[in-house]
């Protein structure tokens, strides 16, 4: 497969490095200083486009990729929510395609599935309160992460109790707290607590690196290559339907 990157920082030289290593071609690197090679013949070669880059910048690299006919895997967060009615109308009407993730972690994938299941346990024990806390690097421009969203929209599926996320402490018990952190290197530490006066319950889920993320959207890219539409982790892995 032919894979163009879109974004070459941390995460663009890992999954460069683990989708050679699974046979496939990088054919394209666009960063901030090549744009224009959105237009060239190398990019529009590609089966899919890898694209890990910022908030500001994600949107509009989608949109020039989706010019050049390539389909796209995009695992940048803290944009999607503004730009979701036009990310649907340019794959449903213009015949484009987006796999786009909070996360392309495997265990963040399974660790989703065991919250979204305990929530529904947790739902008829209101005795328990629940909170959540998300940890990354000092380089994060978002917050709370977008897994941390993810996980939260996870938990207010299923517990009728609570009515909203937020980033801020809040006296409101309907509302579910997140708590983001941002220090060192940390690659990635979400946690869902549920406490009440007799224990805690807590499931957490740690990065140790970036490998994990890159080979998810390795993965992701070949699911990509054969679909088409707006896709996400949910069509890729059964067991989070």
């Amino acid at each position: 497969m032919k894979i163009a990157l879109i974004g070459y920082g941390k995460m663009g030289k890992e999954i460069e490095k683990i989708a050679q290593k699974r046979g496939h071609q990088i054919v394209s690197i666009i960063d901030l200083s090549n744009q224009k090679d959105f237009n060239s013949d190398a990019f529009k070669s590609a089966d899919v486009a890898i694209e890990f880059t910022s908030p500001n910048s994600a949107y509009e690299n989608c949109v020039n990729a989706f010019k050049s006919g390539v389909k796209v895997v995009s695992g940048s967060t803290g944009w999607i929510n503004h730009h979701e009615e036009d990310i649907h109308k340019f794959c449903k009407e213009g015949n484009n395609t987006l796999f786009w993730s909070s996360n392309f972690s495997l265990g963040v994938a399974i660790f989703s599935a065991v919250n979204s299941y305990l929530a529904k346990i947790m739902n008829d024990f209101p005795s328990y309160d629940v909170t959540m806390s998300e940890t990354h690097h000092i380089h994060k421009l978002d917050a709370p992460s977008g897994t941390a969203i993810t996980l939260a929209e996870g938990v207010l599926a299923n517990i009728d109790r609570k009515n909203k996320w937020t980033n801020e402490p809040s006296q409101n018990s309907k509302d579910l707290y997140i708590e983001s952190i941002r220090e060192g290197e940390v690659a990635g530490i979400h946690s869902i607590k549920y406490s009440s006066e007799a224990d805690d319950i807590t499931i957490t889920h740690s990065a140790k690196n970036r490998s994990g993320f890159a080979l998810g959207a390795v993965i992701a890219a070949e699911f990509t290559a054969k679909n088409n539409g707006f896709l996400q982790m949910s069509d890729l892995f059964q067991f989070l339907k």
